[in-house]
């Protein structure tokens, strides 16, 4: 009887562990490295003072993906955690007020038809559009390996790819149908975790409103971190081995063949290596001379989604004037933009997300007060200096007051951050970015870097530098992609 093949995977961030969790069900010998001293990667929890901070996603966005996932594998995401639907989904904070955007798809009909009579109908129909792209991207594109433009040769998928709108910008549509610059903000903001403008990203990606308003906005009782939690209990289930503080210092090879990982100046001999770390790091860091996938020039003209700067607060009284999900998009969304995307600098005037979890979960936070998630987005690459932080910090603060009507700085009894820096020395995050490539037409499918190393066999990747992109359900499926490959390759 032959032993088993022997698979590692570097990192355990949502994408390594669901391609852990495949090989493992599938018979082979699985072993998981990861750097930090926990699972999750950037889905990572922190536990301080009687707060549970989710330290990166705080959306849980197509809940069918994962429960798909944990399906296929004789689960249901219940076995785990409980999920309730958030209603009013999130606030929107605009120059003239709030927006509360309800859950469902007839009650955001009805808020857009009072604020711009006729535009229910345009949502109405922009939907529909949006569900067959998130259905046919979803099913027929995204799951694809994407390692080659024959896959796509299928006169079924060439018509299909004509109505997915991929030459066309999402803005030029939202425009052309809504007038009202906070129902425009509003179904524009979605794309911005694919990290590109809207005016630059593919009207396909509406399918990301399919998500937000006839999907739903959804949060796992106890935290983001309990999705993580459930895939690290799966993958024990499933035989997984985890490794933890134990960072990957080379990836060995003979000839054009990998044969393991070096960890802890010690060799372990594997038959496959999936790479569900920083893809950059990888082909700069691990592989030697030689043996990068991608030229360091490649790297440099990809075009990054932002970073981030977060800041993680304890605070100890209760906020009104907050919901679970806020947005506050009352600054020039397009200044914002120009300074994100095109400047590189530090934003004088941002946009920025502020989550409050325990107004839905009493759990995270004492009884009495509130565990605040604010999350800035930055540029990649940008020169990250305390000064710059504290200056923004405040900026965003003062505003945050100012909409609440109440002090909130005195009242912070825990305060952690992380910006750019830190994202490249917990995660070897290229440039510090904090949501991988931006998802423009020129970085999708195969344009994007490759799921299998197309020299050295044996080397695989995985995560949300890869096919199809950033965010938890598209590394997720990222995982299982490379999970399969490396599965047809060594049956």
């Amino acid at each position: 009887m032959k032993s088993p093949k022997r698979v590692a995977i570097i990192g355990t961030g949502i994408s390594g562990m669901a391609a852990a969790i495949e090989l493992a069900d599938k018979g082979m010998r699985v072993t998981a490295f990861e750097k930090n001293a926990s699972y999750g990667g950037r889905g990572r929890q922190h536990l301080a003072q009687g707060y549970a901070f989710d330290l990166g996603p705080s959306w849980y966005w197509m809940p069918d993906i994962f429960e798909a996932f944990f399906n296929r594998y004789g689960k249901s995401t219940s076995d785990y955690f409980e999920l309730v639907r958030l209603d009013p989904s999130y606030r929107i904070v605009h120059r003239q007020g709030v927006l509360d955007a309800p859950a469902g798809r007839e009650a955001c009909e009805a808020v857009f038809e009072q604020r711009e009579p006729g535009s229910s109908q345009f949502l109405h129909a922009f939907l529909d559009e949006a569900r067959y792209k998130y259905e046919t991207g979803m099913s027929d594109f995204v799951r694809r390996p994407s390692l080659r433009w024959s896959e796509f040769f299928d006169l079924r998928l060439l018509k299909a790819a004509l109505r997915l709108d991929m030459l066309t910008p999402l803005e030029k549509i939202v425009y052309r149908g809504v007038r009202d610059e906070v129902l425009r903000q509003w179904l524009c903001f979605p794309v911005l975790f694919l990290g590109a403008k809207p005016s630059r990203t593919p009207a396909l990606y509406s399918l990301m409103n399919h998500a937000d308003i006839d999907l739903g906005t959804w949060y796992p009782m106890g935290g983001m971190f309990r999705l993580f939690e459930a895939m690290y209990q799966l993958a024990l289930e499933k035989g997984v081995e985890f490794h933890f503080n134990a960072p990957v210092s080379a990836i060995k090879s003979q000839g054009p063949a990998v044969t393991g990982l070096v960890v802890d100046d010690r060799e372990h001999l594997f038959d496959a290596v999936i790479a569900a770390a920083d893809y950059h790091h990888v082909d700069s860091q691990l592989l030697g001379a030689g043996r990068a996938h991608y030229t360091e020039r490649y790297w440099q003209q990809r075009e990054l989604a932002p970073s981030s700067l977060i800041y993680y607060l304890g605070v100890g009284k209760k906020l009104d004037g907050l919901l679970h999900h806020n947005l506050f998009f009352d600054a020039d969304f397009d200044r914002h933009a120009t300074s994100i995307y095109d400047e590189g600098g530090w934003p004088e005037d941002p946009l920025f997300y502020v989550c409050a979890p325990s107004k839905t979960d009493p759990s995270v936070a004492p009884a009495g007060k509130e565990n605040l998630f604010i999350l800035i987005p930055l540029a990649p690459g940008i020169h990250d200096t305390p000064e710059a932080r504290s200056q923004l910090y405040n900026k965003v603060m003062h505003r945050i007051e100012s909409r609440v009507g109440e002090s909130i700085r005195p009242h912070i009894e825990y305060k952690m951050e992380m910006g750019p820096d830190d994202f490249v020395s917990a995660y070897n995050s290229f440039k510090g970015n904090a949501y991988g490539l931006a998802n423009t037409l020129r970085q999708t499918a195969v344009l994007k870097p490759s799921l299998r190393h197309r020299r050295m066999k044996g080397l695989y990747y995985a995560g949300q530098l890869s096919h199809p992109g950033p965010g938890l359900p598209p590394s997720l499926i990222s995982g299982q992609i490379s999970a399969g490959l490396v599965i047809d390759d060594l049956q």
